[in-house]
């Protein structure tokens, strides 16, 4: 009798186990089902007219000579005209709001002020390659190519273009630091006088190429050659050196000129 109590005591204590198993598994299925169909919590985006005020504060926080640089390269960069509310558009700088950054702009020597708009004002106003060529022509005694720089963006290609095709010269200084643009054209008559002419004929080059190139130097331009250099790199065995030949007077079919009208200039 007694084992059979202790039988049904161990057999209800068992399925109360098993009930508490079957739960617990229960409670853990429902916790793992709700924690893979939380959506995760995400910051909410700043809106647009807010992001644009902390972009706007953080450019009016710099100084005006940053402001106005931001506002000169926008000019140079788009070569278009622009209001004071376009401008605070386009870089976010508040020129109306600002009374140093307004002074600074209309004083500014790179910015045309009309009373309602500004632009971008170059030192010489020309706007491409004709006029560019127009103004190099004025200026019998060369141009620095520095003052002609910012005259529109593809201003430096096409001096290149006028330089191949003859029509300009670019020369620079001894140095290499600055370039002048001096004008070449063959209509323009040019008349020598017979004393020059005859000092020209009697000047006598030196027979070494080293010492044409120290008189150049020392008459502050650049030789156009290096023979210092070539004969090092011939010591060294990567190039030949050419044997010196005796220099001859007057021109030859040959000789290359640095002026193509040099040769009618001095002919009797």
């Amino acid at each position: 009798m007694e084992l059979y109590q202790m039988g049904s005591s161990l057999k209800e204590k068992l399925n109360t186990f098993n009930r508490q198993q079957q739960k617990c598994q229960s409670d853990l299925t429902s916790i793992a089902a709700s924690t893979r169909t939380a959506a995760p919590a995400r910051k909410s985006p700043v809106p647009a007219v807010r992001l644009q005020q902390l972009i706007n504060n953080k450019t009016r926080k710099t100084t005006v000579g940053a402001q106005i640089k931001c506002v000169i390269d926008l000019l140079y960069k788009s070569r278009q005209s622009f209001t004071a509310e376009q401008i605070n558009e386009a870089c976010y700088v508040d020129v109306k709001g600002s009374k140093a950054v307004f002074e600074s702009l209309t004083k500014n020597p790179k910015v045309n002020y009309d009373g309602s708009r500004f632009s971008y004002k170059s030192k010489h106003s020309v706007r491409d390659q004709k006029q560019l060529l127009r103004l190099i022509q004025t200026f019998a005694e060369g141009i620095a190519v520095a003052d002609l720089k910012d005259a529109y963006p593809t201003v430096m290609e096409d001096l290149q273009v006028l330089k191949a095709g003859r029509q300009i010269w670019l020369l620079s200084t001894i140095d290499a630091q600055k370039e002048i643009a001096y004008p070449n054209d063959p209509r323009v008559p040019i008349k020598v006088d017979d004393e020059l002419k005859e000092l020209f004929r009697s000047i006598k080059l030196p027979p070494d190429m080293l010492d044409i190139e120290q008189d150049l130097q020392k008459n502050g331009m650049k030789p156009a050659t290096n023979t210092a250099k070539r004969i090092v790199m011939a010591q060294n065995g990567n190039i030949l050196v050419e044997p010196k030949q005796e220099k001859k007077t007057g021109f030859s079919k040959r000789t290359k000129l640095t002026n193509a009208h040099l040769p009618e200039l001095f002919q009797t």
